[in-house]
């Protein structure tokens, strides 16, 4: 069947561009067994509403305002509000669906003992504010996360409060401000970042009242001595001095920094800190310990490396492990054990902290959850994650090269991530997003677009380890497909402007809807 039949049968079903669409498919724009949903406030007021109280009579408010009228809230009856929420929620895309290759976000699969686990009574029903007596099982097992990723990182200091991995970073450049502040080093104001770094890092240190720097990363997609040593001497010759460092390792190019040894060497020698953004710990667990390399603060994303839920499935933790030297500026609580017991450490235990980041003691649940993952992998179990996550990385871009522009495919093995781009579509008009909407368009979720920045029209996928041969051989096909006929079809920018066809809703102005959103229904 020709590109254009299947566009023409796709737009006859597609409700929202053809107003006569209910004469193929529902009055309510259903097509078989997937439902199209429209706002309560759109559905027929119902006579029997789910709630129907009586107006209180007698009763003065206690605002000592006067009564509201009609708020405006959908009369509708308890079922339409329960079909409206179910069937809006099997629009949600989950890793639980398919295939989620996201570059630098690692959606990995998350196995079901860490549910049944943190689902224990004793577990899911305490309370932040119950006495520590009353939890010593909840503290034993914080305690033992905390030990666990201290081994692993070689980091002994351990804080698990942050709520994700952005607040991780506050917390570990909050640490470095704080260690300066009272070292009387107030006067190191400069923080060196790759051009290659997550967006969050330069944000973060900003906000912590730092000035960044970059450090081009070049042709190789790494960062070199010699860069570094460029932009220690330029910081130098402005009269200012560096406080630290903020590295991904890997880096968001999919590569490991090779020379990172060296160059944390040279920090320290200059008198700063080395921060480790650790979202792609996924490819170095249970292989190699940051603490080895020269890190001196780091976080970790407990959703991406230990498989906690990632996204609406949270919350998130972002724990921050740090070098014994900076545990002391860490923030509180931590777990700490005295004699038998188990009880957090707050302000007054550790008097040099930069203190609370948040409520209470961290997402517990998330906790419980990837202690779980540790205990069932085992060293032995996590070391063999890590080479997993490589392997099929490298699977993918070794497939792919000779169909896309694989720009540090000459620089050897990847890590966890490939990074592709458009470069060789681009000559026939398809780019980038018409890549992603055809992968829709064929059933799967598209890879994280436009990132690194590094490069023009990029495109990052990772497999994570939990994706079989057979899953990714199927996405494969798909991708070199959309590569062949971006190359041989004669109106390959028209047809893959008009992508994707078949999903419930047609691709939008981007611009329009950016500049202009609706934001409020009328």
């Amino acid at each position: 069947m020709s590109a254009d039949i299947k566009l023409e049968q796709a737009k006859m079903t597609n409700s929202n561009d053809n107003p006569t669409a209910s004469t193929r498919a529902s009055e309510d724009g259903n097509r078989a067994l997937h439902y199209e949903e429209n706002l309560l406030w759109e559905k027929e007021r119902s006579d029997t509403p789910g709630v129907d109280l009586p107006t209180p009579t007698g009763i003065a408010l206690r605002t000592g305002s006067e009564p509201r009228g009609d708020i405006g809230l959908p009369q509708v009856s308890e079922p339409q509000a329960l079909r409206h929420f179910v069937r809006m929620s099997t629009w949600n895309y989950s890793i639980d669906h398919g295939f989620f290759p996201l570059g630098s976000c690692t959606m990995k699969h998350n196995p079901r003992i860490n549910e049944k686990v943190a689902r224990i009574p004793g577990f899911a029903h305490l309370h932040p504010m119950q006495p520590e007596s009353t939890t010593q099982g909840a503290l034993a097992l914080m305690y033992d996360l905390q030990h666990w990723l201290a081994e692993l990182t070689n980091l002994p200091g351990v804080c698990l409060a942050p709520a994700a991995g952005a607040h991780g970073e506050l917390a570990g450049m909050m640490t470095i401000r704080r260690a300066h502040e009272l070292n009387g080093n107030k006067h190191k104001t400069v923080i060196l970042i790759p051009d290659s770094a997550h967006g969050t890092n330069p944000a973060t240190a900003i906000t912590c009242g730092f000035t960044v720097r970059n450090i081009p990363t070049g042709g190789t997609g790494r960062v070199t001595v010699d860069a570094f040593k460029q932009a220690l001497y330029a910081v130098s010759e402005d009269g200012a001095e560096v406080a630290g460092m903020m590295v991904t390792n890997p880096n968001t190019c999919g590569l490991f920094e090779t020379d990172i040894l060296e160059i944390s060497e040279l920090l320290h020698d200059a008198g700063g800190y080395f921060y480790c953004d650790g979202a792609n710990f996924n490819a170095l667990v249970g292989k190699i310990r940051p603490g080895d390399f020269g890190v001196d603060v780091m976080h970790i994303n407990l959703h991406k490396t230990f498989s906690t839920p990632h996204g609406g499935g949270g919350p998130g933790s972002g724990p921050i492990c740090v070098t014994e030297e900076l545990a002391q500026y860490m923030p509180v609580p931590t777990v700490i054990k005295d004699g038998e017991k188990y009880k957090l450490e707050w302000e007054e235990d550790r008097p040099d902290t930069l203190g609370r980041l948040k409520g209470f003691q961290g997402q517990f649940g998330m906790h419980v959850r990837a202690l779980s993952y540790m205990l069932s992998h085992g060293a032995d179990g996590l070391k063999r994650v890590s080479e997993d996550a490589v392997l099929n990385a490298n699977y993918i871009l070794r497939s792919l090269e000779s169909d896309f522009n694989a720009p540090y495919a000459d620089q050897g093995p990847c890590m966890h991530e490939a990074l592709l781009t458009d470069k060789h579509q681009k000559a026939n008009g398809v780019q980038t997003l018409d890549i992603a909407k055809a992968l829709i368009e064929r059933g799967y979720h598209p890879m994280t677009v436009y990132f690194p920045m590094v490069l023009p029209g990029t495109m990052l996928i990772e497999p994570t380890e939990t994706e079989s041969k057979d899953s990714m051989d199927r996405f494969i096909s798909v991708m070199k497909e959309i590569a062949e006929d971006s190359a041989n079809l004669d109106n390959a920018e028209e047809h893959f402007h008009s992508f994707p066809h078949s999903s419930p809703r047609r691709r939008l102005d981007e611009v329009k809807a950016a500049r202009n959103p609706q934001l409020r229904w009328k």
